[in-house]
């Protein structure tokens, strides 16, 4: 066995079970993981000089394969039920723990040593153990990286594993079917096998910090962007995977503290990661320079195609998957914070992708309105964030970041409701989504048009402007703004057919008024008051 890299000297695999390995590689350079990755054949260089690979089956995350080993730690604490925190047995996963470890022997090995959350009193060293050098790569760019110092006297808190040819059996190992992602919260240990999408990984440590941060350290934990103004103020836009948090938060005239994860303490906000992990569909330098700019030398595109024999990526094209990435290090954005953290934050952006086409664009939300939103966290799965998602499709999210919450929602919502109105923060709720129609109809809302809306609320534009009340859900919307047609500012104005706009509506509320039972009991009336109302047609 060989030893390539800079290592604590007195760490090393064997003491977590990995022994013979061939070569242990720990904390290589970019470079140095991209050269492997093409002497391996496994990706090749875009013309920018970013390295691009292909995840092979799973373009996405499959969140029917994501568990939370069921011990005396989480079987009181997680919120269990059969669609996101899935149960699995402590005993299941030391079996197929030692199978995956002994799957690593006669093999490379690429360990890297990270950590999350940028602020120091939270900090969580992070161990990532990969079969690939590329999900190293991808490691190094999403986690916070420690100095070449820090390494040698690094101790982790958390273990990665990811070993993408490790297929379970079923039958045996306790799994849905060949791939899986586990989490033991009382071996700390992040157990994936069977997939080689990066975002399992950074996925797992934000399910981590959900549970550990509010249960144990009185801190929120958001699925959020964070930004920052000239002058200091905070904003954060909640929402899921192809709504915008990345794009909106990477806005030029404000310095980005965050693009995903955050967690809200008693006097700021920080971000958990280090890096981006931005969607590339339709990405262009004219509509997202931030981005497009960031795509360089030591990034890492997924799942994207060129044009026709040639090395320049053609992002339009999305017969891969819809689900294209690119995973770069905070800093490959001109303006991002260091270190990435904000004071408390002024404004909350809720965004949703409509594909019903019945929000509006912007709306300001009472505090009421806040909390039922944030626990509907309605949005539109967007093509090809998860296995099997081919077209927008209605969901509702608690707290925007369902899938990674593995302690009751009302826990994440009731911090919220206590910040909120501890600090008055004003919240607004913005549709990416759809306009003149539902999808498949309508069209997208113009990127610029979301921009525009979204600095008007930052710089007070809307003080002194003349609101309208939608009648079905509640929310106010202003009737103008700066650099914005008028006329799309009220949803059913750009409908052609008005009384299929009011159909649709009424139906979309329905779905809110239905989904919203299970979380009654626990709402107070201001809450309550906020549910839409379905008019009588």
């Amino acid at each position: 066995m060989a030893i390539v890299g800079n290592k604590n000297p007195d760490q090393n695999l064997e003491s977590i079970g990995i022994k013979n390995t061939n070569t242990e590689y720990w904390n290589l350079s970019p470079a140095d993981l991209t050269r492997h990755t093409l002497q391996l054949n496994q990706g090749w260089l875009n013309d920018t000089g970013a390295l691009v690979v292909d995840t092979g089956k799973f373009t996405g995350r499959s969140p029917d394969d994501k568990f939370i080993v069921k011990d005396s730690i989480t079987e009181k604490t997680v919120d269990w039920n059969s669609k996101f925190n899935i149960p699995f047995d402590a005993k299941k996963f030391d079996l197929l723990y030692n199978k995956v470890v002994k799957y690593f022997e006669d093999k490379n090995v690429y360990v890297r040593d990270s950590y999350a959350c940028a602020d120091p009193r939270y900090r969580l060293n992070i161990r990532v153990i990969n079969e690939y050098p590329w999900q190293n790569l991808f490691a190094n760019n999403l986690f916070l990286r420690p100095t070449q110092d820090e390494i040698q006297n690094i101790t982790p808190d958390w273990l990665i594993v990811a070993a993408p040819g490790f297929m379970a059996d079923p039958e045996v190992d306790g799994t849905r079917q060949s791939n899986f992602a586990i989490i033991n919260f009382t071996k700390k240990i992040i157990l994936i096998g069977g997939t080689a999408y990066t975002g399992e990984i950074k996925k797992g440590i934000f399910s981590v910090l959900n549970f550990v941060l509010p249960n144990d350290k009185n801190v929120l934990s958001m699925h959020c962007s964070a930004n920052v103004g000239k002058d200091g103020d905070t904003a954060i836009f909640f929402g899921l995977s192809g709504t915008g948090k990345t794009t909106l938060s990477a806005d030029p005239e404000r310095g980005l503290i965050g693009d995903d994860e955050h967690g809200w303490t008693d006097d700021n906000v920080f971000n958990f990661e280090g890096g981006c992990y931005a969607k590339c569909v339709n990405l262009s330098e004219e509509k997202e320079p931030q981005i497009w700019n960031a795509i360089r030398e030591g990034a890492l595109l997924e799942n994207v195609k060129p044009f026709k024999d040639k090395t320049k990526i053609n992002y339009d094209d999305i017969s891969r998957t819809e689900n294209t990435r690119v995973a770069y290090p905070l800093d490959y954005i001109d303006n991002a914070v260091s270190p990435s953290s904000g004071k408390i934050p002024k404004n909350i952006f809720f965004l949703t992708y409509d594909a019903s086409g019945v929000f509006p664009p912007i709306s300001r939300l009472t505090e009421g309105q806040a909390m039922f939103h944030f626990l509907t966290g309605y949005t539109s799965k967007v093509a090809g964030t998860e296995t099997g998602v081919t077209e927008p499709k209605m969901t509702f999210s608690t707290c925007f970041g369902a899938p990674f919450l593995p302690l009751h929602p009302t826990k994440y919502a009731d911090m919220l409701g206590e910040k909120m109105k501890m600090h008055k923060t004003k919240v607004w709720m913005i549709n990416t989504g759809m306009t003149g129609g539902q999808y498949g109809v309508g069209t997208r809302m113009k990127l610029s048009y979301t921009r525009a809306l979204i600095h008007a609320a930052l710089e007070g534009k809307f003080d002194d402007v003349e609101f309208e009340n939608h009648p079905v859900f509640g929310m106010d919307f202003p009737t103008s703004c700066p650099g914005v047609p008028a006329d799309i500012l009220n949803p059913r104005n750009t409908w052609a057919d008005k009384d299929a706009y009011d159909k649709k509506a009424n139906d979309l509320a329905d779905a809110f008024v239905k989904n919203f039972e299970k979380f009654r009991a626990h709402a107070n009336a201001d809450t309550l008051a906020a549910l839409p109302k379905i008019a009588v047609m």
